[in-house]
Protein backbone atom coordinates (compact mmCIF):
# COMPACT_ATOMS: atom_id res chain seq x y z
CA UNK A 1 0.00 0.00 0.00
CA UNK A 2 1.11 3.60 -0.52
CA UNK A 3 0.22 6.92 1.02
CA UNK A 4 0.33 9.78 -1.45
CA UNK A 5 1.25 13.25 -0.29
CA UNK A 6 -2.13 14.68 -1.33
CA UNK A 7 -4.25 12.12 0.60
CA UNK A 8 -2.48 11.45 3.87
CA UNK A 9 -5.65 10.21 5.60
CA UNK A 10 -5.57 6.79 3.95
CA UNK A 11 -3.47 4.29 2.05
CA UNK A 12 -4.25 2.90 -1.38
CA UNK A 13 -2.77 0.68 -4.02
CA UNK A 14 -0.31 2.50 -6.30
CA UNK A 15 -1.62 3.73 -9.63
CA UNK A 16 -2.38 6.86 -11.57
CA UNK A 17 -4.23 8.55 -14.41
CA UNK A 18 -4.64 7.53 -18.03
CA UNK A 19 -2.88 9.58 -20.64
CA UNK A 20 -4.77 10.37 -23.86
CA UNK A 21 -4.99 7.27 -26.07
CA UNK A 22 -3.47 5.00 -23.42
CA UNK A 23 -4.86 1.53 -22.66
CA UNK A 24 -5.67 0.69 -19.02
CA UNK A 25 -2.96 -1.98 -18.70
CA UNK A 26 -0.41 0.37 -20.33
CA UNK A 27 -1.29 3.09 -17.83
CA UNK A 28 -0.96 0.74 -14.88
CA UNK A 29 2.40 -0.51 -16.07
CA UNK A 30 3.70 3.02 -16.74
CA UNK A 31 2.51 4.38 -13.41
CA UNK A 32 4.06 1.53 -11.40
CA UNK A 33 7.36 1.88 -13.24
CA UNK A 34 7.29 5.66 -12.61
CA UNK A 35 6.48 5.28 -8.90
CA UNK A 36 8.24 2.03 -7.97
CA UNK A 37 10.61 1.17 -10.87
CA UNK A 38 9.18 -2.34 -11.18
CA UNK A 39 7.74 -3.91 -14.33
CA UNK A 40 4.34 -5.46 -13.71
CA UNK A 41 3.13 -8.92 -14.54
CA UNK A 42 -0.58 -8.06 -14.76
CA UNK A 43 -3.16 -10.79 -14.28
CA UNK A 44 -6.93 -10.50 -14.08
CA UNK A 45 -9.18 -7.57 -13.31
CA UNK A 46 -10.58 -7.81 -9.75
CA UNK A 47 -12.47 -4.57 -9.06
CA UNK A 48 -13.94 -1.57 -10.83
CA UNK A 49 -14.61 1.44 -8.61
CA UNK A 50 -16.47 4.60 -9.53
CA UNK A 51 -16.67 7.74 -7.43
CA UNK A 52 -17.19 11.49 -7.74
CA UNK A 53 -14.97 14.17 -6.24
CA UNK A 54 -14.87 17.94 -6.87
CA UNK A 55 -17.26 17.79 -9.84
CA UNK A 56 -15.26 15.01 -11.55
CA UNK A 57 -16.25 11.40 -12.06
CA UNK A 58 -13.51 8.78 -11.62
CA UNK A 59 -13.24 5.13 -12.60
CA UNK A 60 -10.57 2.92 -11.00
CA UNK A 61 -9.50 -0.55 -12.09
CA UNK A 62 -7.81 -2.96 -9.68
CA UNK A 63 -5.84 -5.84 -11.16
CA UNK A 64 -4.21 -8.89 -9.64
CA UNK A 65 -0.42 -8.77 -9.99
CA UNK A 66 1.49 -12.03 -10.42
CA UNK A 67 4.97 -10.80 -9.46
CA UNK A 68 4.24 -9.46 -5.98
CA UNK A 69 7.55 -10.73 -4.61
CA UNK A 70 9.33 -8.11 -6.76
CA UNK A 71 7.81 -5.39 -4.55
CA UNK A 72 9.35 -6.47 -1.23
CA UNK A 73 12.27 -4.06 -1.64
CA UNK A 74 10.46 -1.38 -3.65
CA UNK A 75 10.76 1.22 -0.89
CA UNK A 76 14.53 1.19 -1.40
CA UNK A 77 14.23 2.15 -5.07
CA UNK A 78 14.43 5.72 -6.33
CA UNK A 79 12.11 6.41 -9.24
CA UNK A 80 11.11 9.38 -11.35
CA UNK A 81 7.85 9.85 -9.41
CA UNK A 82 8.84 8.59 -5.96
CA UNK A 83 8.19 12.12 -4.63
CA UNK A 84 4.46 11.38 -5.00
CA UNK A 85 4.64 8.67 -2.32
CA UNK A 86 5.26 9.60 1.31
CA UNK A 87 4.91 6.08 2.71
CA UNK A 88 4.95 2.48 1.47
CA UNK A 89 3.95 -0.52 3.56
CA UNK A 90 3.00 -4.14 3.26
CA UNK A 91 -0.23 -4.58 5.18
CA UNK A 92 -2.11 -7.63 6.33
CA UNK A 93 -5.84 -8.03 6.93
CA UNK A 94 -5.31 -7.66 10.69
CA UNK A 95 -3.40 -4.35 10.45
CA UNK A 96 -5.23 -1.21 11.57
CA UNK A 97 -4.81 0.77 8.34
CA UNK A 98 -7.37 3.03 6.65
CA UNK A 99 -7.48 1.68 3.07
CA UNK A 100 -9.42 3.16 0.17
CA UNK A 101 -11.70 2.37 -1.50
CA UNK A 102 -13.71 1.22 1.50
CA UNK A 103 -15.28 -1.85 -0.16
CA UNK A 104 -11.88 -3.12 -1.28
CA UNK A 105 -10.62 -2.64 2.29
CA UNK A 106 -13.59 -4.59 3.69
CA UNK A 107 -12.95 -7.50 1.31
CA UNK A 108 -9.22 -7.39 2.12
CA UNK A 109 -9.85 -7.50 5.87
CA UNK A 110 -12.34 -10.35 5.37
CA UNK A 111 -9.81 -12.13 3.10
CA UNK A 112 -12.34 -12.20 0.24
CA UNK A 113 -10.18 -10.73 -2.53
CA UNK A 114 -9.61 -12.98 -5.50
CA UNK A 115 -12.97 -14.52 -6.36
CA UNK A 116 -13.75 -15.52 -9.91
CA UNK A 117 -15.97 -12.48 -10.49
CA UNK A 118 -15.18 -8.82 -11.08
CA UNK A 119 -16.61 -6.72 -8.26
CA UNK A 120 -18.14 -3.32 -8.95
CA UNK A 121 -17.88 -0.64 -6.30
CA UNK A 122 -19.75 2.65 -6.26
CA UNK A 123 -18.77 5.09 -3.52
Amino acid sequence: MVRHSDNSGFMALPGGHLERGEEIEECLSREIIEELRIKLDIDRLLYINTFADNNKQYVEFFFEIKNGVDYFNAKNLISSHSHEIVEMAWVSPIDDVNIMPKNLAEDFKAEKIGSDEIKYIKD
